[in-house]
């Protein structure tokens, strides 16, 4: 069983002398990244490896994330190619980075990469957490996919069970 959570940053500022890349994370960003970490920690699904785009804001949602989640921290790697990735990208970095004795992976990334390939991985799930992610993935959402099979390759689409999709305003 692997378990994949995939985890859109928190939301960010819009500045004019600043790249798409650069832009930091807003008030409100920097509340629900803590608190996203809070659930993951809470509900068990600490990630054994975290994939994280180069953005700014990525990295700041995983910064404000770690110190939340229980030891032993997990492997973290940041990939340049997970920035703006489409849904084929995403899954190519998770089959180069993933290792079979790890469970659990996490990725941090951007739309609309991250919501197509929640779309195109799941197959069943929660019926009102399939509803949600059919609609929009908004910032600091997070859904949990799972998949029977022993390795990471061989997730694909329609192969996994959406188990929850969680948004911020869930957390309040």
């Amino acid at each position: 069983m692997r378990t994949l959570l995939l985890l859109r940053h928190a939301k960010s500022d819009w500045h004019n002398d600043l790249s798409d890349h650069e832009r930091p994370l807003n008030k409100r960003g920097v509340k629900t990244a803590p608190a996203v970490a809070q659930y993951i920690a809470k509900s068990g699904l600490s990630p054994d490896r975290i994939l994280c785009s180069d953005a700014v804001r990525a990295r700041a949602t995983l910064a404000l994330a770690l110190p939340e989640m229980p030891p032993p921290q997990p492997a973290v790697e940041i990939d340049s190619r997970l920035y703006l990735a489409a849904a084929e990208t995403i899954l190519k970095v998770i089959g180069d980075h993933a290792v079979d004795d790890e469970h659990r992976l996490m990725v941090v990334g951007h739309n609309p990469g991250i919501h197509a390939l929640a779309l195109t991985l799941v197959g069943d799930g929660d019926k009102k957490a399939l509803s949600a992610l059919a609609m929009k993935f908004p910032t600091a959402a997070l859904a949990v996919i799972s998949f029977k099979t022993g390795n990471w390759n061989d997730i694909g689409p329609a192969g996994g069970r959406l188990e929850s999709f969680i948004v911020p305003r869930d957390l309040e």
